[in-house]
């Protein structure tokens, strides 16, 4: 039997991405290797239980793990057909009752299966049945336990984190147990690239020398050790595992950026998760809860199919991290170019072509305009899907935009933000546009609440919220906000990267101010999360050690090697946008009206001189804005970077999370700031 990990994760010569490698590690060091050896089987069946079965989803399609021969996937704890002449492979959590029924698969006269391929502690436990022990081909501590929801993006799966971290009744049985669960999941990420990180977290601020340092204020401290103890434990553990730093990890908490969860942001994917009816990935139709009406490819009635928004779709990965108005143009290119390209199907579908023709001459086109135009193209039918399906999801999206005033909301978001705008243009906003949608006008609040903290005390907080027609419930999730740090402080202090600065001579305050050197070429794309700030202070070596300690002392060599070995010089990238005023839509240069541009045919010659990865983990649930800043910075800083949390959250989800920070009913005679 062999309890180590294998020697390698790379599994070739190129670069391989986070998701890749994990990827790899359970199609390749997992199922693969149970071929090898003694295996005469052809085909296996894979057990999981609830926690491994999403973390085989998230990195592996059905198709590949079919491809590795296992022919039937089953849930641990169901009742299954037993299959004695196939063989068996355990994916499980090393957990006492994991174990209890691993054992009543294998045990008495008939198992389940043939020989299947779980914790040294627990391993004595297995050793107790002398009649299960033969049946066991091999146990291996995979050391594998996230969610890589993205190439570059992991959580933890700790959904209960804010409540139990940044809960106004503080357990500190529950969040010690948390924090423990969570820093062995983030240490798994290390193990599984064989990676050993310098440790830098959020420092614990104290106002005054009078003030508690609460348990809140320590959430980065204590999670930054629990990673430390369990990577220390991995160095005398795992075969090969790092001696010195290869990469650098910060660890932040949701105290860091208070707006990002809640502010309108513009961009393709954070826009559908935000607007649009999806559950998870999986695009709804609104007339039908669980599938997607595509045009027919035959006369007879409409299909249904369900559509997963990932990244195997290439439309999807070129698009999701453009602006919408962008996205919308470039689909819109995308669409007429099949036309236009095919001469064959102009003649056939001369309406086809005439509806082309007024769409180039300056007409617009409907959504079912254009899907009737891709009807001309049988040939192309998975194109034509992926192009209707977007087209259908950017049309719906500008739909929502237009019936609720967002464009008119969004701009005085992020006006108040950047100190454009102050309270009084909020008051004005909301006594003139009363049919903006309750949760809009709870989010405007939010960020309120966050530059203007004052303006929610006692009595004005029960005024703003009759003007706002908002409920106590709502209100809860605004008070609420004063759990996570960072507003109420930085009313008296300035201390920390995320702290608001006031000028003296405005009465308009500022949550971010504008960066140097960004050029703003769509409305609402001025917003930014913090973390973009602070990876970049970080991958150039100018971040606080004083507001972001290390764990670790460096090895002497880390950063004296230089910021060649860390990054690589490369170009600056060449705009392909003039700078102009900013604008909602403009004309912009087609492409070949499918291809996903540069995004897919070059995704992996970009990371093959990659400089050492930078991992940012946010305890408390990450964003969508924050997770494409991270592929933002990758090709800035030429270096991998890697967003990791307890979990990922859409505004909804969000608030949703925040009101439950309070054990108690929220009055109206207590809504107070």
């Amino acid at each position: 039997m062999s309890y180590s990990d294998s020697d390698s994760s790379s599994y070739g010569g190129d670069y391989k991405n986070f998701k890749q490698i994990t990827r790899e590690r359970l199609l390749y060091e997992m199922l693969r290797s149970a071929k090898t050896g003694k295996s005469k089987s052809t085909w296996k069946v894979l057990i999981m239980d609830r926690l491994t079965v999403k973390i085989m989803s998230y990195a592996c399609k059905m198709a590949d793990i079919t491809q590795e021969g296992v022919s039937l996937v089953e849930d641990l704890y169901r009742r299954r057909q037993p299959l004695p002449s196939m063989e068996a492979i355990y994916f499980i959590q090393p957990t006492k009752e994991n174990v209890v029924a691993f054992l009543s698969d294998m045990s008495g006269k008939s198992p389940l299966y043939k020989n299947s391929p779980i914790s040294r502690e627990l391993v004595t436990h297995i050793k107790k049945d002398s009649t299960v022990l033969p049946r066991i081909g091999a146990l291996r501590e995979m050391n594998l336990e996230y969610f890589a929801v993205d190439s570059q993006g992991f959580v933890t799966d700790d959904e209960r984190a804010l409540e139990e971290l940044f809960g106004d009744e503080e357990s500190s049985q529950k969040a010690d147990a948390c924090l423990n669960v969570m820093a062995t999941r983030i240490a798994t990420v290390f193990a599984s690239l064989r990676e050993f990180p310098l440790v830098r977290y959020r420092a614990a601020k104290s106002l005054d020398a009078m003030t508690i340092t609460t348990f809140r204020d320590l959430v980065p401290t204590k999670l930054a050790a629990g990673v430390w103890n369990c990577l220390m434990k991995y160095k005398q553990t795992i075969q090969n595992f790092p001696m010195s730093e290869t990469c650098e990890l910060l660890i932040l908490d949701r105290s860091v950026d208070q707006i990002a969860p809640i502010i309108h942001e513009w961009t393709y994917d954070a826009i559908c998760h935000d607007l649009l009816n999806l559950e998870g990935n999986k695009y709804v139709h609104e007339q039908d809860k669980t599938m997607y009406q595509v045009p027919s490819k035959t006369d007879g009635p409409p299909e249904k199919k369900e559509v997963l928004l990932e990244e195997h779709d290439p439309i999807w990965v070129e698009l999701r991290h453009a602006h919408i108005a962008d996205a919308s143009e470039r689909l819109h290119e995308k669409m007429t170019g099949f036309v236009s390209k095919n001469k064959a199907a102009q003649i056939q579908n001369g309406s086809s072509y005439d509806l082309f023709l007024s769409y180039r001459d300056g007409s617009n086109l409907s959504t079912r305009d254009l899907q009737k135009l891709v009807q001309a193209l049988p040939q192309y039918s998975e194109q034509i899907d992926k192009l209707s399906l977007h087209v259908e999801i950017a049309g719906k999206i500008n739909r929502i935009i237009r019936e609720t005033g967002l464009r008119e909301l969004g701009q005085l978001e992020q006006d108040l933000v950047f100190g454009d705008a102050g309270f009084k243009d909020v008051i004005k906003f909301l006594t003139a546009k009363e049919d903006i949608t309750r949760e809009n006008k709870l989010r405007l609040l939010m960020i309120v609440a966050s530059i203007y903290p004052e303006k929610f005390e006692g009595e004005k907080g029960l005024n703003l919220m009759k003007l706002a027609k908002l409920t106590a419930d709502d209100m809860t999730a605004v008070n609420n906000m004063r759990l996570l740090g960072g507003a109420l402080e930085s009313k008296k202090s300035t201390i920390g990267a995320f702290s608001l600065k006031f000028d003296i001579h405005k009465k308009k305050r500022a949550a971010r101010k504008d960066r140097s050197g960004r050029e703003e070429t769509w409305q609402l794309s001025r917003f930014y999360p913090m973390i973009e700030e602070l990876v970049e202070k970080l991958g150039k070596n100018e971040l606080s050690k004083d507001d972001y300690p290390c764990m670790n002392d460096p090895s002497p060599t880390f950063h004296g090697t230089t910021l060649s070995a860390l990054t690589h010089e490369v170009p600056a990238a060449h705009s392909m946008r003039s700078r102009r005023t900013p604008t909602w839509a403009r004309p912009r240069s087609s492409d070949d009206g499918y291809s996903s541009d540069s995004v897919l045919k070059h995704a992996s010659s970009d990371f093959k001189k990659m400089g050492q990865r930078i991992f940012v983990f946010i305890v408390g649930g990450a964003t969508r804005s924050e997770l494409r800043v991270c592929h933002k910075l990758t090709a800035k800083l030429n270096r991998e970077v890697v967003l990791g949390s307890s979990s990922l959250d859409d505004p909804p989800q969000f608030i949703t999370k925040l009101k439950m920070l309070t054990a108690h009913e929220l009055s109206l005679d207590d809504i107070q700031i």
